[in-house]
């Protein structure tokens, strides 16, 4: 199963991380099929940014969202255009 999730990047203690897509069995810093965007929860506000486009077509191709990556797509209102 394909799944979209986040992946840690940065040091110790600072925390960042990009927003894949990747398969299921994969390890969570290991192989993935696509960057979608960012996310950086110590600045204040949190920042999120996910290319609206690519999320959608992995969306419609199955691609199921962490339950962490699925509440980022509904701040942004990505989630709400796919059931419309």
């Amino acid at each position: 199963m394909v799944k979209i999730r986040l992946q840690r990047v940065g040091r110790k203690k600072k925390p960042s991380y990009r927003v894949v897509v990747a398969d299921s069995r994969a390890p969570r810093d290991g192989a993935f099929i696509e960057i979608i965007g960012h996310y950086d929860p110590l600045t204040d506000p949190a920042t999120v940014v996910i290319h609206e486009d690519k999320a959608l077509k992995w969306l419609r191709q199955g691609a199921q969202p962490t339950q962490t990556v699925a509440s980022l797509l509904s701040k942004l209102g990505i989630s709400d255009k796919l059931t419309s």
